[in-house]
């Protein structure tokens, strides 16, 4: 059981060991660290360290018999503007564009204030309860880099951790099990707001914004390889979201940090044993199969690889037809899903949506309009977005029953190609459409995954 004494004492850690890890590593973490460097520019080979155990302990969860169906807990230990618009609209500053600025333009103790009334607010146990009762087995929940870190005048906020923690205690409550995700980075991984600062990408710029990285997942993992948490924690994704697409010498970092999240994650002990967490890395935006032959089973046990399936973000996306959508989600699952996962490794899907547009407010950045009425700077208007988003009260029959074979179609073609899935995300303040708990109560997600309305909707 977590206390408030067990939660105090967490927090008291979390200052110093940032210091602490770049100060030192494990003889085992510093085998894989240089092993790695030699395999940046070669295909991974066989460990050759003949005191690393090859067998992996039993993992968490039977990932590779039993599919994972899980939500992520998205905008409450990391901030959306789309996800809580009013969090940020009732600043009445539109300077206000993410989490690094909500704590820069406002006064501490206010911005403090809101933060924790929305910790205790936004996700509850009643969350991980109705979680639980819509036959999901897996939660995925965000957190940032600056929950553990803040240096150099960052103005962040903390407080978040001890709200993991509880949700981990609610989720082994009701049986769920639960996914770690790292979020957001030092510098920014993505130049996404969802990283806690919107614009530049910098995380691999600099390598003491790596560095810090590592500490903190090292951290995570050894907390949560804990017998305490055998029921619950089973994974760790050690960065949300790198941005491949920006080129330089982004790739080659973020490999390089897969390959230190190995050691991190899976030998979390400071010794040769190895630990019970899978590690969830992610494809960065780069094709799946540009990642064939990284990781794979048998020369590294217990890693898995994140795919993330939207159809909103582009012009040729937001035009197609509902039929369009629904054939290009059964295609990525059965057909590019499946064939990267017969190169021996678990894949995930691990955001998607039933929406078809980027019509909810702010999903493109605060202030910025979306494509699919072509308010979005650069873009076309396909048509009016007031049916598609907001209160699902105004959604049409025929819009809910496409999301209906939306949903199926890629839980069908996710689960036939992969391992599973989470969808984006449990709860929106207006973006019903964005949202699992109004998508069961609207009708169009059922309340057992396993249920079909249309059974051969992907063939």
């Amino acid at each position: 059981m977590i206390t408030f004494s067990k939660i105090a004492l967490s927090l008291m850690v979390v200052a110093p060991f940032v210091v602490a890890e770049l100060e030192h590593r494990s003889p085992v973490h510093q085998a894989h660290r240089s092993r790695a460097h030699k395999l940046r520019n070669s295909e991974p080979t066989a460990h050759t360290n003949s005191t690393v155990t090859k067998r992996a302990p039993a993992l968490r969860f039977p990932f590779g018999s039993t599919k994972v169906r899980g939500v992520n807990l998205g905008g409450w230990l990391v901030l959306e503007p789309w996800i809580t618009p009013s969090l940020f609209d009732n600043t009445g500053n539109g300077a206000i564009i993410d989490e690094y600025t909500f704590g820069q333009f406002q006064d501490y103790n206010a911005a403090h204030s809101k933060l924790v009334n929305h910790w205790d607010t936004w996700i509850t146990e009643s969350d991980i309860a109705a979680i639980a009762a819509a036959g999901l087995n897996h939660v995925r929940i965000p957190i940032g880099y600056w929950a553990f870190d803040i240096t150099g005048g960052e103005p962040y906020h903390q407080g978040q951790y001890p709200y993991l923690l509880k949700a981990v205690q609610w989720a082994r409550n009701h049986g769920v099990k639960v996914l770690v995700d790292l979020h957001g980075a030092p510098g920014s991984q993505n130049g996404f707001d969802n990283s806690g600062k919107k614009g530049a990408v910098t995380w691999h710029t600099n390598s003491q914004n790596v560095a810090r990285t590592n500490a903190i997942i090292k951290t995570l993992a050894a907390e949560f390889s804990k017998q305490e948490y055998a029921d619950t924690v089973t994974s760790i994704a050690p960065l949300n979201e790198p941005a491949g697409f920006v080129g330089g010498t982004i790739m080659d970092v973020v490999r390089q940090y897969w390959y230190d999240s190995y050691g991190n994650i899976r030998y979390p002990f400071g010794s040769a044993t190895q630990g019970p967490l899978l590690e969830i890395i992610h494809d960065a935006f780069q094709p799946l199969s540009s990642w064939n032959g990284f990781m794979n089973y048998p020369n590294f046990e217990g890693v898995a690889m994140d795919t993330h399936h939207y159809e909103v973000f582009s012009d040729a996306e937001v035009s197609m037809t509902w039929d369009q959508h629904i054939q290009t989600a059964c295609n990525f699952g059965i057909n590019t899903i499946g064939s990267y996962t017969a190169n021996n490794i678990w894949t995930f899907v691990g955001e998607w949506t039933t929406a078809p547009t980027d019509c909810a407010k702010y999903l493109n950045g605060r202030g910025v309009g979306a494509r699919y009425d072509g308010t979005f700077a650069g873009s076309t208007r396909h048509g009016d977005c007031n049916a598609f988003t907001g209160d699902r009260s105004k959604f049409s029959s025929e819009y809910k029953t496409f999301m209906r074979k939306y949903y199926e179609a890629q839980v069908g073609a996710f689960e036939r190609g992969g391992q599973g899935w989470f969808y984006w995300t449990w709860k929106a303040e207006e973006a019903q459409d964005w949202s699992y708990q109004a998508g069961l109560a609207g009708g169009w997600i059922p309340t057992n995954p396993s249920d079909r309305q249309f059974p051969n909707i992907c063939g």
